[in-house]
This record gives C-alpha cells, sequence and structure tokens, in this order.
C-alpha cells in the first residue's frame, strides 16, 4: 500500500461537479423526455411502453449482476478513476448517439393530441436498419447508455468516505443533493427551451449529452485514485472472487441482525415501487392525464420542488418519533398519492399535478428515512459492507417494479386496442400501489432499531439535522 493521500477543496468541488452533470441524463433520458419520444417511435403505445418497462428491468439486471464486481473493484482496486471515466464515456456516446434518431417536434407529437392514440404520427413511416425497427435501435442504445449511468455510480459513490470526515461527512453529502437539484433544473429550462423552440427531440437529447460531458470532464480529473486497500487473505484472489465473496459472507450474516431481514423485504418491495413510479410518470401522465411535453417537464420541476423540503422535514420527524414510524407515514404518503392518480383521475389534469407534489414530498422523505433505519440496524464496524449491501439491493429492487408494469400493460391491453390504454395504465399503477401496502406491513412487524447514526451517505441522501 502506498501513503495516505489527502482530499482538498477542488476535489471535493469536483464530486459535487458530478453529481451536476449526471442528472442531465436521468431527467431528460430516464424520466422526462426519451419515454415520450420512444413510445411515438413504437408502432402500437402499449407495445412502447410495456418496452420502456422491460428495458428498465433489463438495464438494472446488467447492474445487479456485475455490482459485487464493480464494488469489489471501487473498495479495493484502487482505479475508481478509470472506471470511472469508462462508465461515464458509454453513457455520453451513447445518449449522443439518439441525434441520429427520426427528429421528432413538439409539434408533430403533441399538437394533435386526438389522434395520438390511435396512430402517433399519421404519415411517418420510419424505416428500418440493419432489419431492425428504428424503436428497436433506440430501446438498445438506451439500455447502453443506462448501464454506463448506472454503473458509473458505485465509483462515484466510493469517493465520498474519501473526501469527507466523520464530522463532515453529513454536509457533503447534502451539497452532491443539492448540485443535483441544480443540474436537474438546468437541464429542463434546456429541455423546455429546445421543445418551445419547436427543434427535434434528438437535439435535446444530444444537448443532455453535452451538458454531461462538459461537467463531467472537470469533475472526473479532478478526483484522485487512492492506493489499493489490503484485503486480508484477499491478495491470491482476483477482485471477481472478492465481490461475491462479500456479497455472500453479508448474506450468511444478516440473520444475525434482528429484523433486519423483513426490513429489507420491505425495502426492496417500496423501493422497487418507486423506482417504478419514476420510470412511468411521464408516460403515464401523457396517457392517462392527457400532458403535453412541456406540462411534463414543467411537472418533473415542480416535483423536485416539494422533494427537498420533504426529505429535510421528515429527518427532523424522524429523529423525535422514530424512523419506523416516520418511514411508515411516508409510504402511506405514497399510498394516498397513488390511489389519487387511480380513482380520481376522470378530475383531470389537476389531479396529477396534485399527485406530483404530493409524490415528491415523500420521494426523498422515504428513501433518506430508510436508509437511517438501517443504519440503525448494523455496528459501526460492519458500516462499508452493510452498505454496500444495501445498494445491491435497491438495485435488485429496480428489476421486478418496471417489469411487473409492463406486463401489466400488456395483460390488460393484449391485442394492443388504442382505447384501452388509459385503462391499462391504471391497472398497472394500482398494481404498484399494492407493493406500497404490502411494504408497510411488513415495516408493522419489524421491531424498531436502537437509535442511531447512519455514517456513510451516497450522493441522493440528504443528511439530518
Amino acid at each position: 500500500m502506498g501513503k495516505e493521500i489527502p482530499t482538498d477543496r477542488r476535489e471535493r468541488f469536483g464530486w459535487y461537479l458530478y453529481d451536476l452533470a449526471n442528472t442531465s441524463f436521468t431527467v431528460l433520458i430516464v424520466t422526462a423526455l426519451f419515454p415520450i419520444y420512444f413510445r411515438v417511435l413504437v408502432w402500437n403505445e402499449t407495445l412502447g411502453d410495456a418496452m420502456w418497462g422491460y428495458a428498465g428491468s433489463i438495464t438494472m439486471l446488467i447492474i445487479a449482476v456485475t455490482a459485487p464486481v464493480l464494488g469489489a473493484i471501487a473498495d479495493f482496486g484502487g482505479t475508481k478513476r478509470k472506471f470511472l471515466t469508462f462508465y461515464t464515456s458509454v453513457c455520453i456516446a451513447f445518449t449522443s448517439i439518439m441525434i441520429f434518431l427520426p427528429g421528432l417536434t413538439y409539434s408533430q407529437i403533441d399538437a394533435i393530441p386526438d389522434v395520438r392514440p390511435v396512430n402517433p404520427l399519421p404519415g411517418f413511416v420510419f424505416p428500418q436498419f440493419l432489419g431492425l425497427d428504428l424503436w428497436v435501435w433506440a430501446w438498445i442504445i438506451f439500455i447502453i447508455a443506462n448501464v454506463g449511468f448506472q454503473g458509473a455510480l458505485p465509483f462515484y459513490n466510493a469517493w465520498l468516505p474519501e473526501i469527507s470526515t466523520e464530522e463532515n461527512i453529513g454536509r457533503i453529502g447534502g451539497y452532491g443533493y443539492a448540485a443535483g437539484y441544480i443540474g436537474a433544473m438546468g437541464t429542463i429550462v434546456i429541455a423546455l427551451i429546445v421543445i418551445l423552440a419547436n427543434q427535434p427531440y434528438t437535439l435535446a437529447f444530444l444537448l443532455s449529452a453535452v451538458f454531461f460531458l462538459i461537467f463531467a470532464i472537470p469533475s472526473i480529473l479532478s478526483l484522485k485514485n487512492r492506493p489499493a486497500r489490503a484485503i486480508p487473505g484477499g491478495e491470491s484472489k482476483s477482485l471477481l472472487k472478492l465481490g461475491y465473496r462479500s456479497v455472500g459472507n453479508t448474506l450468511r450474516n444478516i440473520r444475525n441482525y434482528k429484523g433486519l431481514p423483513l426490513f429489507l423485504v420491505s425495502y426492496f418491495l417500496f423501493s422497487d415501487a418507486v423506482t417504478t413510479v419514476i420510470y412511468y410518470a411521464a408516460i403515464f401522465g401523457e396517457a392517462v392525464y392527457s400532458f403535453n411535453t412541456a406540462e411534463i417537464l414543467i411537472f418533473f420541476a415542480v416535483t423536485q420542488l416539494t422533494a427537498i423540503p420533504g426529505a429535510f422535514i421528515f429527518g427532523s420527524v424522524a429523529d423525535k418519533i422514530g424512523t419506523k414510524k416516520t418511514l411508515i407515514f411516508t409510504l402511506f404518503i405514497w399510498i394516498i398519492a397513488l390511489s389519487m392518480a387511480y380513482f380520481l383521475a376522470a378530475f383531470g389534469a389537476f389531479i396529477w399535478w396534485t399527485v406530483g407534489m404530493i409524490a415528491g414530498v415523500a420521494m426523498g422523505s422515504s428513501q433518506s428515512t430508510a436508509r437511517s433505519m438501517y443504519g440503525q440496524f448494523i455496528p459501526e464496524e460492519k458500516k462499508s459492507e452493510m452498505f454496500g449491501f444495501y445498494a445491491l439491493t435497491g438495485k435488485f429492487a429496480a428489476i421486478l417494479g418496471p417489469f411487473v408494469y409492463a406486463t401489466v400493460l400488456l395483460l390488460v391491453n393484449p391485442l394492443k386496442n388504442p382505447a384501452l390504454v388509459r385503462q391499462a395504465h391504471l391497472t398497472a399503477m394500482l398494481s404498484i400501489l399494492s407493493f406500497f401496502v404490502i411494504s408497510i406491513i411488513l415495516l408493522l412487524k419489524v421491531r424498531q432499531p436502537v437509535k442511531g447514526e447512519a455514517k456513510i451517505y451516497l450522493e441522493d441522501d440528504i443528511p439530518f439535522a
């Protein structure tokens, strides 16, 4: 092992910049814009909406299977920057390739809402390329870009303990979250300008990649590799074996933490549900509430505005009444939001705006409270190992929900009848609501862990006051 490499203000600022940079992908490609564009490329909305969910599931399956190896490289390899650069480059490159997809504009996609369910673009026929429909290429490109995005996160996250101390790790994690918020709002503004100027959606995708690139370069250059960590008994083992051995050890030891296995099942279900809502929010808003693209972008801006105070407020509440009660309360908020989306859909767009604000409050608060509760189960010397497993659980969770939602769409509307698109989405969202209900039932059986403090935060965490 080499000597310890200290951090500095430049490295910490670079770490914040990466969070600012990569939100351009999550906001425009995963959440708000590309899902709407993708469903237009597919010859049938129901098929397009289902394939979108399967794309998310496939991505997270790839990441979940490789996560132990990536985690081992991040923890012990001493080459984090090389891998962060590789995965980031994959994401940016394949997002840039989207410029070669059909250049559909706002007026073409959104100007004729009455005919869109029957034929999204009357008169437009997209030619095949190398024997595959263009929507298939768009689907493949998205999956590869998303794998690049998700694959970079373990390496980015691994820098946080290196650029912080126990006294300031929460504050530094919070700054990363704030930088991500700034990046999200900035890319939403860019997308709105492109869309309202009636420029091709593909231009917005390219600008998303350019935004990511511009801020990722100084970020990565400022981050420092640390020497590889020594592993007792692991000198002769590959990182592949070390990664999976670590997961196996954690699985064997979980039963020693009373209440933790049941908590993880509950976390698996509601994390799955949250991921699915994020993946399908834009499509659901268009299919059920007839939102146009501009309204969807503003919708996500409003949702983010309510997410930040929600996380901070419920952080203080958790300190007073306990993390278990707080988490259950936030999951009830999710149930209220999705119940409104299902049962009050007849009241129109106002309901979806209200759901967005309520879900925004629940989104940040449920995730941050769950992480704090998880940390209370774990002794200090096991924090690193167990939080790595927690992140892995979240990745596996993100496979099931989009798959269930997509499959329900096809089961409710097997003939892909345009008249049933709306009902299919309502039924699929109801199935996701059941994830929250089951999660609460399981949480009620989990004991409140001894109050403590989680010492490790990831880029999407907000520390408690």
